[in-house]
């Protein structure tokens, strides 16, 4: 299937004697009901909501002129959300005029684009900036949400706000943007570390619009793909995207709202081919999305005024490139995720500024003990491609790295007591992945300081705690913790333990749960869990439950989990049985059958609130078969006729 706003791409694409139209589908507008309700939802937040009789007039006006156009009716509906009492007539009336104008000219595409540069034009100074960022990624890319608002950070577009740190103003501007329709959120991606990561995309009309209004405005500059050939003559912030070939026209100069601006965007610049030309002195933030690599890679010596770099997954970085980046003083921002780098220098500590260093997933065996120098440093990620055991082993004077907020991945080991001291002198320390090898005589005595050092963290939101050992009690020390982080958000444990820690109960606020190498029987999970009062996730990994049958009883109501994942390839449990009253809320269900001929599914119809059934195996897994006929039929009684998929490794 082919999507497009093209009909002549649409005509192409079918069939030769299809040309008539039979295979191509276009897509109706919104009817009036339908587009009241959308707009009643954006704009009072319900579609159930009643529009002040004051504003139906201007209401109806709106909706008529938007066409039925859902992308019109959520942006103009966003804008208007702050506008929702009766006093505020005349700015409906000012709104509805915009729109009849921009449709009444434009009665297509343009039009559309004209009337997202009128919710642009009603953000906020403060939010135009991010908005405006946004160019920076290529179309229908998928943006992590981190990413973005801490890019936003080290760039200087987020204001300092009494009473909250930069990272809480930073993921309002980012929640504010959402909730007017101009960023769209994308689902999350679960990582088996961190849990649901938020992610998000920006509509391609909008995206055309904030590129024209970023060029217009020299903020950002792009080259390569539909860009290749353009150059600029001060250059900020440097996009460089990948394939494609030249526009015979500029982007900027195509959705230019006058003549004037058209003038004066082409005097910035000059149509140049070769990249040896470009002129980087000035940039502070350069973006590599051409993932092969690029020229501009062998001048990294001249970017002397970068803030942020991101090369996430270029493969054009080698070891040569990083003595450039250890003389940029002034960064920030540093991401060489994906890279094949195998060496950073100890000279990495002068970059004094640096918030986040992200070099997760590359060739790097260790890290440099000069790391502890960069006492600025927010956010540290490491790991090497591949090889899961390969973790940051930090040396004695981690306590002076007083601004760490997130750490992954730490090991550990059974000389690190004073190490395992420092971890609670961390105050700010939010986010903490960490994995411990101490097997040795002075190994007690190391998970012993960790335990009151875990007692001390009371920021922590995300804890991944884990051991390299296989021993069935090699977390235990987790059952003796003085005082738990009660703030906690999300929780894996990956190892060996008697049971779940008493102090698992009191974690009210605990939303996501992942658990591994366990070995629970009974009730040792569920009939823990099933007290706490926000969790909404649960994922069972490997060897987390190793009894015949695990049964989520009639006690176990679950007040708030929508979604359980069990995805370990190990034969037990065999037996997934729901009993009546049981996971009242639960909406997702996931389940790996592998290869097992024994897996089952036992009471389904008791899960009522359920949406989705998703299963994995082995093609050709009798028991596998049998379940997915099973819930087909059982979806057709089923109140909500949940949806049932399956993917075959």
């Amino acid at each position: 299937m082919v999507t497009t706003r093209i009909e002549a791409v649409a005509v192409a694409c079918s069939d030769a004697s299809e040309i008539c139209g039979d295979n191509i589908y276009h897509i109706e507008p919104l009817n009036s009901e339908d587009s009241k309700k959308l707009f009643l939802s954006r704009a009072f937040g319900s579609k159930d909501a009643s529009c002040p009789t004051e504003l139906e007039d201007e209401m109806n006006k709106i909706l008529k002129k938007c066409g039925g156009l859902p992308l019109a009716i959520v942006s103009i509906g966003s804008l208007l959300a702050s506008y929702k009492s009766a006093e505020h007539k005349d700015m409906w009336d000012r709104v509805c005029k915009s729109i009849s104008y921009h449709m009444d000219t434009n009665p297509t595409l343009d039009g559309m684009r004209q009337i997202l540069t009128l919710s642009y034009d009603h953000l906020p100074y403060h939010l135009k900036g991010c908005m405006m960022y946004l160019s920076i990624f290529p179309e229908d890319f998928l943006i992590n949400k981190d990413r973005l608002v801490y890019r936003w950070i080290a760039e200087g577009l987020v204001e300092e706000k009494r009473g909250m740190t930069l990272l809480e103003v930073a993921e309002a501007y980012y929640e504010e943007l959402v909730s007017r329709g101009m960023i769209n959120p994308a689902g999350e991606i679960i990582s088996h570390v961190y849990g649901a990561v938020e992610t998000c995309r920006v509509h391609d009309l909008m995206l055309e619009v904030m590129v024209s209004k970023s060029l217009e405005a020299n903020f950002v500059s792009l080259i390569g793909g539909q860009y290749d050939g353009m150059s600029y003559d001060t250059i900020r912030r440097l996009s460089v995207h990948a394939g494609g070939q030249r526009p015979k026209e500029s982007p900027s100069n195509k959705d230019s709202p006058s003549k004037k601006t058209k003038e004066s965007t082409s005097k910035k610049m000059v149509k140049k081919n070769d990249l040896k030309d470009i002129n980087v002195q000035h940039v502070r933030s350069l973006s590599m999305f051409q993932l092969e690599g690029n020229k501009l890679l062998d001048r990294l010596g001249e970017f002397t005024l970068l803030r942020v770099l991101d090369l996430e997954d270029c493969k054009g970085v080698e070891n040569k490139h990083m003595s450039h980046i250890c003389r940029m003083y002034l960064l920030r921002y540093l991401s060489l995720r994906g890279t094949d780098i195998s060496v950073l220098p100890t000279k990495v500590c002068d970059l004094e500024h640096l918030q986040t260093l992200d070099v997760r997933a590359t060739g790097l065996a260790r890290l440099p003990e000069t790391l502890i120098k960069l006492e600025k440093l927010e956010r540290l990620f490491f790991s090497q491609k591949d090889v899961w055991s390969t973790m940051w082993k930090p040396p004695q004077g981690l306590w002076k790295m007083k601004a760490l907020r997130e750490v992954g991945w730490v090991l550990l080991e059974d000389d690190a007591v004073e190490v395992a001291q420092e971890v609670g002198e961390l105050e700010n320390l939010q986010r903490l992945s960490i994995y411990v090898d101490c097997e040795r005589p002075n190994g007690p005595k190391v998970l012993e300081e960790l335990a009151l050092s875990l007692s001390k963290t009371h920021s922590l939101r995300s804890l991944d705690m884990g051991t390299m050992s296989y021993e069935a009690n090699a977390l235990n020390f987790l059952l003796e913790l003085p005082s738990p982080p009660r703030l906690l958000r999300f929780l894996r444990i990956a190892g060996g333990i008697d049971k779940l820690p008493n102090w698992v109960e009191s974690l009210t606020y605990l939303v996501e749960f992942h658990m591994s190498w366990a070995h629970f029987i009974d009730d040792q999970l569920f009939g823990v869990l099933c007290k706490l009062p926000n969790l909404k996730s649960i994922w069972m990994q490997r060897n987390c439950y190793t009894g015949r049958e695990l049964v989520a009883r009639t006690a176990h109501n679950f007040p708030a989990l929508r979604n359980l994942r069990g995805t370990c390839d190990q034969e037990m449990p065999r037996v997934y049985k729901f009993e009546e009253g049981s996971m009242t809320k639960l909406e997702k269900l996931s389940l790996n059958f592998d290869n097992w001929s024994e897996k089952s599914i036992v009471g389904i119809e008791h899960l009522t609130s359920l949406k989705e059934v998703q299963l994995a195996g082995k093609r050709g897994n009798p028991a596998l078969d049998q379940t997915l006929e099973l819930l087909k039929a059982e979806s057709g009684r089923h109140p909500n006729h949940f949806t049932v998929g399956v993917k075959y490794d």
